[in-house]
């Protein structure tokens, strides 16, 4: 009797000891699920502000001392003030030069180039930014000589007989004929010499006459 009783409380505590095993291994589980999705909300956020720290904006600072021009963007850098000048190199974004001098009207600005000689180049004031002092406050520096363009030589210009300029001929006049201009001849009075002058006095004398004539009729 008590050996059956004792084998009833074994498998009961068995079983017992099987549930509670089976669930801490649930619970096991569910933790490590619960741990991975943790991690993958943290990942992305950690990666967001590492990648906001990288792309910070860079804010250069000036390397020179005293009067300077500042480059916004890139510009042009030449031997002189004007665009006839030979381009003698340029100056990024971001980049700083000493400011030395300026032309009569300020509109081009010398500048030392390269940087830490005592050369000198111009940049178009326009496009930089003066640091320091303005534009006015620089001194006006003489321009160098005005470049000239290397003259050709007069022997190795020949004209090819294609291109030989032809006189040209100009059309001749012809005058043209003489136009006949018609002539009235005075109409002679046929069978004697008598003028026509006469011939209008006779007439206007037999007017007069036959007035007269009418009139005594009138009055006889």
């Amino acid at each position: 009797m008590s050996s059956s009783v004792n084998s009833v409380v074994a498998a009961r505590i068995t079983r017992r000891a099987c549930v509670s095993i089976g669930f801490s291994f649930l619970l096991a589980a569910l933790w490590k699920g619960q741990l991975a999705a943790l991690e993958q909300e943290v990942t992305p956020t950690a990666t967001a502000t590492a990648t906001a720290t990288v792309t910070a904006t860079f804010v250069p600072t000036p390397t020179v001392s005293g009067p300077s021009v500042y480059v916004p963007e890139r510009v042009n850098v030449r031997s002189g003030p004007g665009t006839y000048y030979e381009k003698v190199g340029v100056l990024i974004a971001g980049q700083f030069a000493a400011a030395v001098g300026r032309t009569a009207f300020g509109e081009w600005i010398a500048i030392e180039y390269p940087e830490g000689t005592r050369e000198r180049a111009w940049v178009y004031s326009p496009l930089v930014v003066v640091r320091e002092a303005t534009v006015d406050d620089l001194p006006e520096v003489e321009p160098p000589p005005t470049p000239t363009l290397p003259a050709m030589p007069v022997a190795g210009f020949t004209l090819s007989p294609q291109r030989t300029p032809r006189a040209t001929r100009l059309p001749t006049f012809t005058p043209a004929p003489p136009v006949a201009q018609p002539t009235f001849a005075t109409p002679e009075v046929e069978g004697g010499a008598l003028p026509p002058i006469a011939l209008i006095a006779g007439l206007f004398s037999l007017g007069i006459l036959s007035g007269i004539v009418a009139i005594f009729r009138q009055r006889g």
